[in-house]
């Protein structure tokens, strides 16, 4: 029978979490983009093929999917979001992390937690990307608009998800600085 915990981070949490992510962003320091994705592939790659708690397992999708971002060049994921998404995928490139890997099922405690608040925090960019995917999937199965190149249909959808994904990150700042902040994680 699977047990569920789920807790609350307070301000002080995430800023303890937000922390971790600076100092892996310094760690990683002179690391190019390709190190730093081909680290957390690596990371992916284990945790895929060895036997991982299925909190983990579970969660290991959405950093495939920062990767992806980072390495998708019809993306073109402008600087300031590039360097966001680098930063989280340089934590979980790292395997001493706050809580080692090595560590048997509390291990990858603070790793699930970190997909959480990284999923949390780039949840517009991960869903503009993933429509963005969507879009280029329909594209290459039929040509939406025939007075349109395949490169001119995407570069609108770019821009449109670019654009909604700032709005909406804007947004969520705004609303974030009127009130305490909570985040609440769910590991089972």
């Amino acid at each position: 029978m699977p047990l569920r915990v789920t807790f609350e981070l307070e301000d002080k949490d995430l800023q303890f979490f937000r922390a971790n992510i600076r100092q892996a962003q310094k760690k990683a320091g002179s690391s190019s983009a390709e190190e730093i994705t081909s680290k957390a592939e690596e990371m992916i790659a284990e945790v895929r093929a060895g036997s991982v708690p299925a909190f983990v397992e579970q969660r290991i999708d959405r950093v495939q999917s920062l990767v992806d971002m980072v390495r998708d060049a019809e993306w073109q994921l402008a600087a300031k979001e590039r360097k966001d998404v680098l930063a989280a995928l340089a934590y979980f490139a790292d395997p001493q992390d706050i809580i080692p890997d090595s560590v048997p099922v509390l291990g990858y405690i603070d790793d699930a937690i970190m997909i959480e608040l990284v999923v949390s925090e780039l949840k517009h960019e991960i869903d503009s990307f993933d429509d963005f995917c969507k879009y280029r999937a329909e594209e290459r199965a039929r040509n939406r608009n025939p007075n349109l190149s395949r490169e001119q249909y995407l570069g609108i959808k770019r821009r449109e998800l670019h654009e909604r994904m700032r709005r909406r990150r804007a947004s969520k700042r705004a609303r974030a600085g009127a009130s305490a902040r909570r985040t609440r994680v769910r590991l089972f």
